[in-house]
Formats: C-alpha cells, sequence, structure tokens
C-alpha cells in the first residue's frame, strides 16, 4: 500500500514550486523530479497547502481531505500517478463546494499533464 509523505524543510517546498506547474479551477499543482527520498521506496512525496484566505480551518481541512482522498484513489489506478515525483497541490475555495466525483477528473487531467 502506498502512503503519502508529506514534505517537512522549507527549501524542500522551493525546489518543488520552482519547477513544473498546472492549475485547474479547483486546486493548482506543482511538481519536481524526486529530489529527496522518501522513508520507504512504496511513499509517495505529496503536501496538501491552504492559504488561510480560503476560510477558516474547517473549510480549509474539509478541502485538503477531499484532495487527500482522490489521490487515495488515484494510487489505486495503476499509472494513474508518476511516483517520479514531489508534488505540491494547493487548494482553492471553488473546491469546497464541489463533490469528489467533479475534482476526479480535474484532478487526472492535471496528473496526466504532469507526465
Amino acid at each position: 500500500m502506498v502512503k503519502l509523505e508529506s514534505l517537512k524543510k522549507s527549501n524542500q517546498f522551493k525546489k518543488a514550486l520552482k519547477e513544473k506547474k498546472v492549475h485547474s479551477e479547483y486546486f493548482s499543482i506543482f511538481a519536481a523530479k524526486n529530489f529527496y527520498k522518501p522513508k520507504y521506496k512504496n511513499n509517495l512525496l505529496i503536501s496538501f497547502v491552504m492559504k488561510k484566505k480560503i476560510g477558516n480551518a474547517v473549510k480549509r481541512n474539509k478541502i485538503r481531505r477531499k484532495l487527500k482522498a482522490i489521490v487515495h484513489k488515484l494510487l489505486k489506478k495503476r499509472g494513474a500517478i508518476n511516483r517520479d515525483y514531489t508534488y505540491i497541490v494547493f487548494g482553492k475555495s471553488n473546491a469546497y463546494a464541489e463533490k469528489q466525483i467533479v475534482l476526479m477528473p480535474a484532478m487526472i487531467k492535471c496528473f496526466n499533464k504532469i507526465k
């Protein structure tokens, strides 16, 4: 089973933010080739970031949970997410009102652009 491992240090975030970028109506994905090794070989390096402008903590956490659930579903499909990259996903306030069924195709489209 693949686990999600988040980035910890600011220099890791800075490196990932400099390379590939893909934007959608609901989120933005930044990706960089793995420059940092995860704890375990199976882990996916991905962080979910929400700006405080989005709203209170309840709203931000709900968006984060939705996006994480979609990534977990995509990891079960072979080849949907390339594990050779480190990802940062910035959630947008539009994602709060939408259901996972609407967010899933947008996420698939963005991850396919990064490959």
